[in-house]
């Protein structure tokens, strides 16, 4: 009966060092390599639909360290028309997904819903517009004619690919680089709930 006790006390310890182990290695790579979002609202469309599931390269702009700003080990810095996942800083429990415009220095005005950097209209490829109206401008009209602002130094000016539907910088300011969690890379799963469907043509989709 001991031999059978000690056998069935070594199984349980196994067991229970091997649920362990599986458990820190799934919470250091949520914490420093890989993370999973689902995409709640339309501000990303066509990009990234309601009901896509993502996945976001969390070291690419470097390790950071929990709960403070320390940052090691950086592969690149976020560049305009990176798709990234950020703390929204007016509300830090939620994340939200934009695409940056603007980097730190860049000056940014949107003319008549036409994107201008540092003075000079750009190519705008991932932006779509739904309504053919163009507000004035001014503090409550700021999604079609906005600025010239300038990002400060550490800061970043995103934007939703759906323009006329998006919260973005344009309305609540920069976002700054220690609130962004990493880039989003790929489409690992997409439901359609309105029609209960995969949308098995998007699952794979790399995000541009």
């Amino acid at each position: 009966m001991k031999t059978l006790d000690k056998k069935r006390k070594s199984t349980f310890r196994e067991y229970a060092e091997a649920i362990i182990v599986a458990l820190v290695l799934a919470l250091i790579i949520r914490t420093f390599v890989v993370q999973a979002f689902k995409i709640p609202s339309g501000s990303m469309e066509p990009t990234l639909e309601i009901g896509d599931h993502i996945l976001v390269n969390k070291f690419i702009y470097g390790i950071k360290i929990p709960f403070t700003s320390i940052n090691f080990f950086p592969w690149e810095s976020p560049q305009r028309g990176d798709v990234m996942v950020f703390i929204y800083p007016q509300e830090r429990e939620k994340d939200f997904i934009k695409r940056v415009i603007g980097v730190g220095g860049d000056t940014v005005r949107i003319v008549n819903k036409k994107l201008n950097i540092n003075g000079v209209e750009v190519s705008d490829p991932h932006a779509v517009y739904k309504e053919d109206t163009i507000l004035p401008g001014g503090d409550a009209q700021k999604r079609d004619n906005f600025g010239p602002v300038t990002v400060p130094k550490g800061n970043l000016f995103v934007l939703g690919d759906n323009r006329d539907r998006s919260l973005d910088s344009r309305f609540w300011g920069f976002v700054p680089l220690e609130n962004v969690k990493g880039k989003a890379f790929i489409i690992y799963w997409s439901w359609d709930r309105q029609e209960t469907t995969v949308r098995w043509k998007r699952i794979g989709h790399l995000i541009h």
